[in-house]
C-alpha cells in the first residue's frame, strides 16, 4: 500500500508570491525547516530535471538525523514546475539506514483562495522510518512557515 502524507493550508499572500517562494534557493531555505531545524541549501537549479541539496540540521545537537549526527540531507529533483500552481519533486535521503531509503515524490500545490492561497503539500512512498505523525507535524510547521515568510515579503 503506498503511504501519502499531507497537510494544507491557506496563506495570506497572492499564489504568484507563494509559488515564488517555492521557487527560490534562499526562500526555502528560510521558511522549508519544520519548528526545531535550520536549513542550508547547496545548489539549486529550479527546472524540470534540476534540483538541489537540502541540510536540515536540528537544533538539539542530541536528535539524531537521517543522514548522521544531528542533520537530515536530502538529494531532491525537480520533476515538473507548472508555474503558478504546482511543484513536484523527488526526494532521497543520503542515509545508511534502509529505513530513511527509497524515492520520496512530493507535490506542492498552489490554488487561489479569498484570504491568498490555499497551499497543499502530500509525500508519497514516505520512507517506513518517518513517522506519520512527526511527518504531518512537521508538514504543518513548514506551511506555517511558508505563511509567515509570504506575509513578510508582500
Amino acid at each position: 500500500m503506498v503511504r501519502i502524507d499531507s497537510a494544507t493550508r491557506v496563506v495570506g499572500a497572492p499564489p504568484a508570491a507563494v509559488f515564488a517562494a517555492l521557487v527560490d534557493a534562499d526562500a526555502r531555505a528560510a521558511w522549508l525547516p519544520p519548528a526545531g531545524m535550520t536549513a542550508r541549501v547547496d545548489r539549486f537549479d529550479a527546472r524540470p530535471g534540476g534540483g538541489y541539496r537540502l541540510v536540515l540540521t536540528y537544533d538539539d545537537a542530541t536528535v539524531r538525523g537521517k543522514s548522521g549526527s544531528n542533520t537530515d540531507v536530502a538529494e531532491v529533483r525537480f520533476v515538473e514546475i507548472e508555474r503558478p500552481q504546482r511543484v513536484v519533486e523527488e526526494t532521497e535521503f543520503v542515509s545508511d539506514d534502509p529505513a530513511f531509503s527509497g524515492t520520496m515524490t512530493i507535490t506542492w500545490t498552489v490554488e487561489p483562495d479569498p484570504d491568498g492561497a490555499s497551499v497543499a503539500v502530500a509525500a508519497r512512498d514516505v520512507p517506513p522510518g518517518i513517522s506519520k505523525a512527526d511527518h504531518v507535524a512537521g508538514m504543518t510547521s513548514t506551511l506555517a512557515n511558508l505563511d509567515a515568510y509570504v506575509r513578510r515579503r508582500d
